[in-house]
């Protein structure tokens, strides 16, 4: 279940971090709404994971793959640009994310 609570805690994470560029600078109230409640149930999930999984792991993954997905949201949805190095540097975080599920033993798998 720890899988399910962290998959959660990102999909939040990153819906939470969407709505913030739709909320205008929290001057439009739905998107500030369900911005603040996408970050609520972010940290619910989180939390539950947190149960099971050791904090630093989890957060690297949480925060790595949440940066990832973002990345790619702004990339297709909100029609901004990545230079080579952005991509590298996205590369780096997902092999980081890769060898800490697949190689750590402070991941329970």
């Amino acid at each position: 279940m720890h899988f399910v609570h962290m998959v959660l805690a990102i999909v939040f994470e990153v819906l939470g971090t969407s709505l913030l560029k739709y909320a205008d600078g929290f001057t439009k109230l739905w998107p500030t709404l369900g911005t603040v409640a996408s970050y609520a149930a972010t940290f619910f999930f989180l939390g539950l994971a947190l149960k099971v999984i050791p904090m630093g792991p989890a957060y690297a993954i949480w925060s790595g793959l949440g940066i990832v997905l973002i990345t790619l949201i702004g990339l297709f949805v909100f029609g901004q640009k990545l230079d080579f190095w952005a991509v590298v540097g996205l590369g780096l975080i997902m092999a980081g994310v890769v060898v800490i599920n697949l190689l750590s033993k402070s991941v329970p798998h």
